[in-house]
């Protein structure tokens, strides 16, 4: 009898988790199936920091070959399902067709940019999803100081010491948090510069990291300011020119750099399945199965997964449930199989921890909120633990990060055309 075949599609927090887990539990009984546009699981809350000069790309990636021994990768962006035949269709990275069959699917396609209808945004904006932004806006920002120097107005060289981060939410916090520190460090000797730069973090809503425990808020808002970051609460974006943006207050802000944190949305790969949807997000019962489609199961930002600790609500589109939702669905898939029983997805947060460069975070491990250095400690902690590889090589860096300068060079490897900010990749 040939061995069933479960095709895992996307290979972020939900995904690679779901794939580790499944070659555990069936211990080469199964043939486990990865389809990913990358062969690396990407580490996502480190990025900020690759974007400042603290850690080298490679330090957030983990080759999936090497960490799920066992499981078969296969490059490739998905195109559709067909859910009556059981095939999932793809392109790989050189343009050809293929298609896989499958006995499970797991959908784990993640999320996207969240594209809002401001003019001029996509031609100006970069977003912050993956390897190419974090290296581009690493290089970016370092140009920008490098071009201030030798800017022929004292307009000029203002507009290009100012930095514009729009969404105040978990990336946004960090992103702004490192990059006004990275920005000192850039012009530690052009005191000339120093007084022009200027960081502005702007968000819709009331309050720093709006979907978080307040006091995280509280905590990140008071970092922020005391290293004269401009927090623009209840503002948005009207429009971004080549020049600057426009702000809904009336006011212009002159800058070269507008950088797009304002959150994410499902992939919409989900949307072609032509199955119902909640907020952009797959339907799933309890149990992280499409209803009417035992064989296919939907896990991560890409699945509106029922949140049992609070009736009426989904599981919010955090690693920490993609992560849980990973494992839970490997043990029903293995369930599915005469192997243990099925469980329905329940978790409750054991909180949450926001790195803000230097020797601050704010964090509220098992709702004990903590600030400084014991935060520090507890989000370095935890994200060296929640890893899957690189533990030695990220320590190394952050021990670097405090003993040496950072290296204020730019490589020039990826242009802002090659980052536009669109929503088409998947990425779990």
């Amino acid at each position: 009898m040939a061995r069933p075949r479960i095709v895992v599609v996307g290979a972020g927090f939900a995904g690679f988790t779901a794939a580790r887990t499944l070659a555990k539990l069936s211990r080469g009984g199964a043939d486990i199936v990865v389809i990913n546009p990358t062969d690396y699981f990407l580490y996502l809350p480190l990025l900020p920091e690759v974007s400042a000069g603290i850690l080298e790309p490679r330090r957030v990636t983990v080759s999936l070959q090497a960490a799920l021994p066992g499981v078969r990768l296969v490059l490739g962006e998905v195109e559709g399902f067909d859910l009556d035949n059981r095939t999932v269709s793809f392109v790989d990275p050189d343009g050809r067709a293929g298609s896989i069959g499958y006995h499970r699917l797991v959908i784990a396609a993640g999320s996207v940019n969240k594209l809002l209808p401001v003019p001029g945004v996509t031609m100006y904006a970069h977003g912050f999803r993956g390897i190419p932004e974090a290296l581009y806006l690493r290089d970016h920002i370092t140009r920008q100081i490098e071009l201030a120097v030798n800017a022929t107005t004292e307009e000029e060289q203002r507009a290009r010491c100012t930095f514009v981060v729009a969404g105040a939410g978990y990336t946004g916090t960090e992103v702004a948090a490192q990059g006004v520190l990275y920005t000192d460090a850039l012009t530690a000797e052009r005191p000339d510069l120093r007084d022009k730069v200027r960081w502005i973090l702007l968000d819709t809503a009331g309050r720093v990291l709006p979907s978080l425990d307040e006091r995280l808020g509280d905590a990140a808002d008071a970092v922020l300011r005391s290293r004269g970051v401009e927090l623009l609460l209840r503002t948005s974006v009207k429009e971004a020119t080549e020049d600057g943006v426009h702000l809904s207050t009336g006011e212009f802000v002159p800058t070269r750099s507008l950088i797009w944190c304002v959150g994410v949305r499902p992939d919409p790969v989900v949307a072609d399945l032509g199955l119902p949807l909640k907020n952009g997000r797959l339907v799933v019962d309890e149990f992280l199965s499409v209803p009417g489609h035992p064989d296919v199961f939907a896990i991560g930002d890409a699945a509106a997964v029922p949140d049992l600790t609070r009736p009426g609500e989904l599981t919010g589109m955090t690693a920490q449930h993609a992560t849980r939702q990973g494992a839970a669905v490997a043990r029903n898939i293995a369930a599915s199989y005469g192997q243990g029983r099925r469980r329905p997805y329940k978790h409750y947060d054991l909180g949450f921890v926001v790195d803000l460069g230097g020797l601050d975070a704010a964090a509220n491990p098992l709702g004990v909120p903590l600030t400084g250095l014991p935060a520090k400690v507890v989000t370095r902690g935890y994200h060296l633990l929640s890893m899957p590889g690189n533990r030695v090589r990220v320590s190394a860096d952050w021990l670097l990060d405090l003993l040496l300068p950072r290296q204020g060079v730019q490589l020039g490897l990826v242009r802002g055309a090659a980052v536009p900010l669109e929503s088409s990749t998947v990425s779990g």
